[in-house]
C-alpha cells in the first residue's frame, strides 16, 4: 500500500489535523491511511487501532486495519479485523487472501518484514544480550572444519539481518553480499560497512541462478520458511562446484516441517537430508546445535554443510 506519490507535506497536514482534532475518528483514520501510504506500516497500525478506540464500530477504520494487517502478514488478526464487518464484495477478497496467508508452509514475507522492522533498532542487543545467539559462530565454527584454509570467496548472505553473521565471516571474504526482508534490518547492516552489496528481497526468489558464489549462509533465516524445497533446488543453482551451503535450523522431534509456539518453522533430520539429496546436493556436515536460547531454555537445533553433489 506504499505510495511514492505521497508527498512529505500531504502527510505533514494529515498529521496536523489530527493532532488538532484528536477525538476525531475520520482524522485519525485518514492519518492512519497517510501513513499507510507512505510505507510507515506499524505507525499506520497503531493510528487506526486508535480510531477503532475512539468509535469501536467505525466499520471503515476496521476494514483499513484489516488490510494493514494483512500487508503485515498478520492473517489472524486481518481475520479478527474483518470477522465484524459484512462479507461484501470488498470485504470477500480480502478474507480469501488472509486465509490463503494461513495456508503458506512458510511465514508470510509481509510478516517478516515488518517483524523485523520493529526489532531491527535494538536487533543485537536483544539476540546477543537476552537470547544469546550464536548461529553466526556456529556456521563459522562448522565453516573451519569443512572448507579450512579457504578464503577470498564469494559470499552470499541470505537473511543477512544486521549484518552478525557478516561480521564472522569477512575475513575470508573476497566478495561479501548480503540480502534480507526488512529495510530496516538491511540499513543497519550497511552502516556495518561489511558488504559489498546489499539487497532488499525474499530469498526464494533471489535466488536467481544469475551469479555464482563459492558459500551460501542462512544463520537462523530458514526457521521462517516450513517447505525448503525452492531454496535448496535454488541455493544449488547459486552454488560454484565447489561450493558449499552453510545454515542452521530449529530440529523437528516428528517428520517433515512444522510451525513452532514462536511461529518459527522447525525442520526434522529425515526431511532435510532426503530434501538435500533431491536437489542435487551431499551433506557434508550435519550437527546438532544449539544456536539460540528461549526463556533461558536452549532451542534445540542443526548445523547443515551441504555441497553440490558429483
Amino acid at each position: 500500500m506504499a505510495n511514492a506519490h505521497l508527498l512529505p507535506e500531504d502527510l505533514a497536514a494529515s498529521r496536523e489535523a489530527a493532532a488538532l482534532n484528536p477525538k476525531s475518528p475520520p482524522l485519525t483514520l485518514a492519518y492512519g491511511q497517510a501513513l499507510l501510504r507512505a510505507g510507515h506500516l506499524p505507525e499506520a497500525i497503531a493510528e487506526l487501532q486508535r480510531a477503532l478506540r475512539l468509535d469501536h464500530t467505525f466499520a471503515d477504520a476496521r476494514f483499513v486495519l484489516g488490510c494493514a494487517w494483512l500487508e503485515a502478514g498478520e492473517a489472524d488478526k486481518a481475520l479478527e479485523s474483518f470477522s465484524h464487518l459484512e462479507e461484501d464484495e470488498e470485504v470477500a477478497p480480502r478474507i480469501a487472501e488472509a486465509r490463503a496467508i494461513k495456508d503458506q508452509p512458510r511465514s508470510d514475507a509481509g510478516y517478516v518484514r515488518h517483524l523485523f522492522d520493529q526489532f531491527s533498532a535494538d536487533y543485537d542487543e536483544r539476540m546477543i544480550g537476552q537470547l544469546g545467539y550464536r548461529a553466526p559462530q556456529i556456521l563459522r565454527a562448522l565453516f573451519d572444519l569443512i572448507m579450512p584454509g579457504r578464503d577470498q570467496l564469494a559470499i552470499l548472505d541470505l537473511g543477512c539481518g544486521t549484518g552478525l553473521t557478516g561480521v564472522s565471516f569477512r575475513d575470508v571474504a573476497a566478495r561479501l553480499d548480503g540480502i534480507d526482508l526488512s529495510p530496516a534490518m538491511v540499513e543497519k547492516a550497511r552502516a556495518r560497512n561489511l558488504y559489498d552489496n546489499l539487497l532488499v528481497g525474499d530469498i526464494e526468489t533471489a535466488l536467481d541462478g544469475t551469479t555464482p558464489y563459492d558459500l551460501l549462509l542462512a544463520a537462523d533465516t530458514l526457521v521462517y520458511l516450513g517447505d525448503l524445497e525452492l531454496v535448496f533446488d535454488r541455493a544449488r543453482h547459486n552454488l560454484r562446484d565447489n561450493g558449499f551451503f552453510l545454515f542452521t535450523v530449529e530440529s523437528n522431534p516428528g517428520e517433515g516441517f512444522a510451525l513452532g509456539p514462536k511461529r518459527r518453522w522447525r525442520h526434522s533430520e529425515t526431511y532435510l537430508r532426503e530434501l538435500a539429496v533431491k536437489a542435487g546436493f551431499d551433506v557434508a556436515g550435519f550437527m546438532a546445535a544449539v544456536p539460540r536460547y528461549e526463556a533461558n531454555q536452549p532451542v534445540e537445533g542443526f548445523a547443515i554443510a551441504l555441497s553440490p553433489g558429483s
